[in-house]
């Protein structure tokens, strides 16, 4: 644990930092919903409009912080612009693949994805960074790899959904750590760099008639107006929360909380959305499942990750 883990706030700083990061968990755990109210959309439609609808709400937070203003100093440092157009990259690819996996019935492998997100971590942290992983680490690794495998013989196929997400979200925090600008700021940056390509993308759907979005198509609703406008308020706010909320607490307690999304994902496609889970889909999830409580006990255990 740093020194500045170690420091987390206490008393009221500690409750509204659980507060902040319990919300934003909550948020993405229905996000699901959301995504399937937009099935019916491309998911490409669906990410630029995330991606343009995420710039006034973000701006219009930071400027009620005072810290628009130094905002725009990031444009000064051309190291910074290409990281940031590097993890927007990889946020958008992660997006895209989350939108199209809820609308396509996927929502399991996507709970999976995000299961095994933390250990990936672990993994991206041993080849990059020379973590060492002691033994229990490497008990959760494995157990975790043969979860994915029986995943794989289960599905007839690599469950690509769970990796791809596991792996776009995990470089994507990997890299964010490089940006040396804070969270909101860089979630900014990001939204800012991809957002023309995003505008572009938007206009040609409506000159060709085929957008989901006041009128520019020929199937287009009201509801797919206000759907898509609030595109923004779903992928800023509970970013935004979180952010706040990971600043006032220790890094053990962000870890532990992170499962909150993905279990309420994995409630809601087998029990709501009814998608196919076979037994052999539980021992994958079971394995998984240990492989995170090994995982998490390590965080508590005082020693070096």
């Amino acid at each position: 644990m740093t020194t500045a883990q170690a420091a987390a706030p206490v008393g009221p700083g500690r409750y509204r930092g659980f507060a902040f990061a319990f919300t934003a968990y909550l948020l993405w755990g229905f996000l699901p919903f959301y995504m399937k109210a937009v099935a019916h959309i491309s998911p490409y439609e669906v990410v630029a409009h995330r991606v343009l609808w995420s710039v006034p709400i973000t701006a219009a937070i930071l400027a009620a912080q005072g810290g628009l203003g130094s905002f725009f100093a990031v444009f000064r440092q051309p190291r910074t612009l290409v990281m940031g157009l590097i993890t927007a990259s990889l946020i958008s690819v992660n997006w895209a693949i989350y939108v199209w996996a809820i609308g396509s019935g996927r929502a399991l492998e996507s709970a999976l994805g995000y299961f095994i997100n933390p250990l990936v971590n672990v993994a991206l942290g041993t080849i990059f960074l020379g973590e060492r992983l002691n033994r229990a680490q490497m008990f959760a690794v494995a157990l975790a790899i043969v979860g994915v495998g029986l995943m794989t013989v289960e599905s007839g196929g690599l469950p690509w959904v769970s990796l791809a997400l596991a792996l776009s979200f995990g470089i994507y925090g990997y890299l964010k750590k490089t940006l040396p600008i804070a969270p909101t700021h860089g979630f900014l940056l990001e939204v800012v760099l991809i957002s023309p390509l995003a505008l572009v993308y938007i206009g040609w759907l409506a000159a060709t008639g085929s957008g989901h979005f006041a009128g520019t198509g020929i199937t287009t609703t009201g509801s797919d107006t206000l759907l898509l406008a609030a595109s923004g308020l779903v992928t800023a706010v509970p970013l935004i929360l979180f952010v706040y909320g990971a600043r006032l607490l220790r890094y053990s307690t962000i870890g532990l909380m992170q499962y909150i999304a993905p279990s309420m994902i994995f409630v809601t496609a087998v029990f709501i959305f009814h998608e196919p889970f076979s037994a052999g889909k539980l021992v994958a999830f079971m394995f998984i499942w240990a492989a995170l409580v090994v995982y998490t006990a390590t965080m508590f255990s005082g020693r070096k990750a």
